[in-house]
């Protein structure tokens, strides 16, 4: 068994929403780790063997053990260093956090992702609607909470780092309205309360190359019809 004191690297990719919940969960138990850039256009040695399954980021290695699937790194990182709990301990509400994790995965990232980086218009229609009915049984979970875990950040805020930082983002490349303070009063209030929380902050990537980065991508695509 790796013990928490032995080294720990991520590897990851500037842009990706996935990583950075790793990030935030690293930062939010004080770990220290280093960081390797991967190229995904050209993927590391080092990537393809820690993650031969996948072949994604995150791959988190703790001693010469990998990890891949952010969530379940979030969850080991938690059961392995106990300082700042990131599940609850009641089982039932660990049991809903994760519900409601898997749910933004499942739910949410896909169809608010493909209502911009779709090229076809009936189907970009179909994802936002999809998107804006998974939003509103966000925006009732959440309801007047400050986070999904109540006072304290916890896993589902770290999931739902996507709904915060990126679709903003994306939103605006593809000139949508997925997310705004109108339609979802709750969820752009929690949204701002955690995009501005310190732990959070540092854990961000910088907003202005990211946006370029999925600007030129979505560009490609319209280009290319």
């Amino acid at each position: 068994m790796a013990s928490s004191q032995e080294e720990v690297t991520l590897l990851g990719a500037t842009a990706s929403p996935f990583v950075c919940r790793v990030k935030i969960a690293l930062k939010l138990k004080g770990i220290e780790y280093k960081y390797v850039e991967e190229n995904l256009g050209n993927k590391s040695e080092q990537l393809l063997k820690y993650n031969p399954v996948h072949k994604k980021v995150p791959v988190f290695v703790h001693g010469d053990k990998p990890l891949a699937e952010s969530l379940v790194i979030v969850e080991y990182i938690d059961e392995t260093w106990n300082n700042n709990p990131i599940l609850p301990s009641d089982p039932y509400q660990r049991a809903l956090a994760r519900f409601w994790s898997k749910f933004i995965d499942d739910k949410i990232v896909g169809a608010t992702w493909k209502s911009v980086f779709t090229a076809d218009e009936k189907e970009r229609e179909k994802n936002v609607a999809e998107a804006s009915e998974s939003l509103q049984f966000l925006e009732n979970e959440i309801g007047d909470k400050k986070f999904f875990g109540g006072e304290e950040l916890g896993l589902v805020d770290i999931a739902a780092v996507y709904v915060a930082f990126w679709i903003p983002l994306v939103q605006e490349i593809g000139g949508l309205e997925l997310l705004t303070s109108e339609k979802f009063p709750n969820l752009y209030k929690w949204s701002q309360e955690f995009v501005s929380h310190p732990i959070v902050k540092e854990s961000l990537p910088p907003r202005d190359p990211v946006f370029g980065f999925f600007k030129g991508r979505y560009e490609s695509l319209f280009a290319s019809k």
